[in-house]
């Protein structure tokens, strides 16, 4: 709400008009930025997982989907609207009855005259124009044969303007000499207005001359010459295809009746030239292809057989473009007329908050755009390992593994509500009430000083919080990139682990170390950023050994700590390094593939860390190694169902951190 000064009378409150309000709270994106974060976390890129997002709508409001389908639904009906001929069917009804009409008055007529009448007559051609035509200067003897025929060429003016400029048949209703001429006027000047835009002339005081002359053609009140070409340009590619959707004889008639009735407004060469300059205007529209055209059980005029076409090329794009599904498509590319034409403005409104919803994630920094890229920000990668931790707490048993530290006095960590006495040396902070209660109770019995006695403390009195004694730790995930894990629909779920291991020890455990490795022809190092948008590697192999290696010299960075090492793997290794440092594939694995993986988890055992693998396949190839190995680095086989992956991994750390050092 805004205030504004109302005389000596204090102020008057009202709605706030001077743009966004901006006591609003700010854009809630959590529910959508957790979204976005399944869809990575489930094997989708980034920009894969916000364009689902977007198709499924949030936060109550319509989606690109529901409404591509509701635009799909007025198609259909569109596609039902009638047919193309209506006008050249009218022609034909008033030409039959002016003919009927003639002949009646000429047939009790004995006069010769009336017989080569009716001889001329007799001879018209069969198609509709070229009779039409060649009746343009007969003599008419029935007044309603002449109303008939005068009918037809009003309606042909009426409806091949209407085919050019919407409404316009409505507005020539009964119209004059006067009326025709302002219509010639009018194409005059917009022709000139055209040629002026089209030459990059600055052309906004004439398009506003022309609208102030002849703004009664145009009831749809375009802002600026763009709308204004926009409009007509559109109309007339239309006009083109309902031509193209005709039969070969209807559209051979058609023409001739229009090139008729142009040429006797004395149009034919203005309206010829019009098109010429709209397509000059607006070539990227599909002049002359043969669209969609309705096909339906009414007849349509010419001018609402143009209207349907064009709504039909309207509905058509619209939907293409809510689709998203073409190279570059971005929700900017959604025309807001059209949809507002098509579902009203409520789909307008789910639109705009798409589009916000998609302006805020970068605005608030959970989404970065570099170089046409869209990346997740370490904001949001951090949220996405909270989440994914947040969700493996919710899955752990109340067992008591929730937490990690070695129970013992120590100089830092959480309290454990217990104390004890002091003793030199101790750096725990003191229990201040134990230490005045003992106090009291061992001068309770000293009755000197009456009501006037104080608290003496003694040594012997102070006693100290005892706290968690935290041990740090260095852990090494090693997760299997290969391609087997998407194959099995286990990859998601590695991911998911991995960031929420992640997450645990970065906030929780600052003073734990963590490496995160991906080992599938060749291991490498993740940072959370590259392996929330990571991608199994479709290249074969795995790597155990490289990924075992790297292992060994990050927890060489930390010999202080707890060395812990776990692997999550579905497969047997069938890669190793060569002494010259390139990758060796092959399968099934060879003898020297096993040795110099195994060599590399004795290597690792002799650091003093545990090496814990998850098995993510029963194959018993696999499990005979794993448990062959995890015996030579004193460590324990997991076979986890995936969907369980991050419990198992995360509770095992929390068991495994306490290590042998804390025992």
């Amino acid at each position: 709400m805004a205030t504004r000064p109302r005389g000596n009378r204090g102020y008057r409150y009202g709605r706030w008009h001077g743009g966004p309000d901006p006591l609003a709270p700010p854009y809630d994106l959590g529910n959508a930025v957790d979204e976005i974060g399944d869809s990575v976390l489930g094997g989708s890129g980034v920009r894969e997982a916000l364009r689902e997002l977007l198709r499924r709508g949030t936060e109550g409001r319509r989606g690109l989907e529901e409404l591509r389908r509701s635009v799909r639904e007025r198609l259909r009906r569109a596609r039902t609207a009638g047919r193309m001929d209506g006008t050249l069917q009218e022609v034909r009804e008033l030409l039959d009855r002016a003919l009927a009409a003639e002949r009646r008055e000429l047939f009790p007529d004995p006069d010769d005259a009336a017989r080569l009448a009716e001889a001329e007559l007799d001879a018209l051609p069969e198609e509709t124009a070229g009779a039409v035509r060649a009746l343009k200067d007969y003599a008419w003897r029935s007044p309603e044969a002449r109303e008939a025929y005068e009918q037809i060429e009003d309606l042909l003016r009426r409806e091949v303007l209407d085919s050019s400029f919407a409404s316009m048949k409505k507005a020539l209703e009964n119209a004059g000499d006067a009326d025709l001429q302002a219509v010639k006027d009018m194409v005059a000047d917009l022709s000139q207005l055209i040629d002026a835009h089209n030459r990059g002339e600055d052309t906004d005081q004439q398009f506003r001359d022309f609208m102030d002359k002849h703004g009664k053609f145009f009831p749809d009140d375009p802002q600026s010459i763009e709308e204004l070409i926009d409009s007509l340009a559109r109309r007339a590619a239309a006009q083109e295809r309902m031509m193209a959707g005709l039969s070969p004889e209807q559209r051979a008639e058609l023409g001739d009746l229009m090139a008729q009735a142009m040429s006797d407004m004395g149009l034919a060469s203005e309206m010829s030239h019009l098109q010429d300059a709209l397509r000059q205007a607006r070539p990227d529209l599909p002049w002359g292809q043969r669209g969609q055209v309705p096909d339906g059980e009414p007849s349509l005029g010419l001018g609402d057989a143009t209207t349907a076409v064009a709504e039909l090329a309207d509905l058509e794009a619209l939907s293409n473009q809510l689709s998203q599904g073409y190279a570059g498509a971005s929700l900017a590319d959604i025309d807001e007329e059209l949809l507002d034409r098509a579902l009203g403005r409520p789909a307008v409104d789910d639109l705009a908050a798409l589009r916000q919803l998609e302006r805020e994630l970068e605005r608030q920094g959970y989404l970065n755009r570099e170089g046409g890229k869209l990346e997740l920000s370490p904001k949001a990668v951090r949220r996405l390992g909270a989440t994914a931790l947040r969700r493996v707490f919710a899955k752990l048993s109340a067992t008591g593994r929730g937490e990690h530290d070695v129970a013992d006095a120590g100089a830092a960590g959480e309290l454990t509500g217990s104390s004890r006495e002091w003793r030199f040396g101790d750096e725990q902070p003191l229990d201040v009430v134990r230490t005045v209660k003992n106090a009291v109770l061992r001068t309770a019995g000293d009755r000197r000083g009456g009501h006037a006695r104080r608290v003496h403390l003694a040594v012997e009195d102070f006693e100290v919080v005892e706290t968690e004694r935290r041990t740090g730790a260095a852990v090494a995930l090693l997760v299997d990139l290969s391609y087997s894990m998407a194959l099995r629909g286990t990859w998601g779920a590695a991911k998911s682990t991995a960031m929420a291991l992640h997450s645990l020890v970065t906030t929780r455990y600052p003073q734990d170390a963590i490496e995160i490795i991906g080992f599938s022809s060749i291991a490498q190092v993740l940072r959370p950023e590259t392996l929330a948008e990571l991608s199994v590697d479709t290249l074969q192999g795995t790597n155990l050994q490289h990924g075992l290696m790297l292992a060994r010299g990050f927890l060489a960075r930390h010999r202080d700590a707890e060395p812990i090492v776990l692997v999550v793997t579905d497969g047997e290794p069938t890669a190793h390094l060569e002494d010259d440092g390139t990758p060796f594939f092959c399968w099934p694995p060879m003898p020297e593939t096993i040795a110099r993986t195994v060599a590399e988890v004795e290597r690792v055992a002799r650091t003093g860390a545990t090496v814990n693998v998850f098995a993510l396949d029963p194959d018993p190839g696999l499990v005979h190694f794993v448990h062959d190995l995890t015996e030579r680095a004193g460590g324990r086989v997991f076979q986890p169902d995936p969907d369980r992956l991050g419990e198992y991994v995360v509770a095992d750390y929390l068991r495994t951190r306490r290590g042998r050092r804390g025992r």
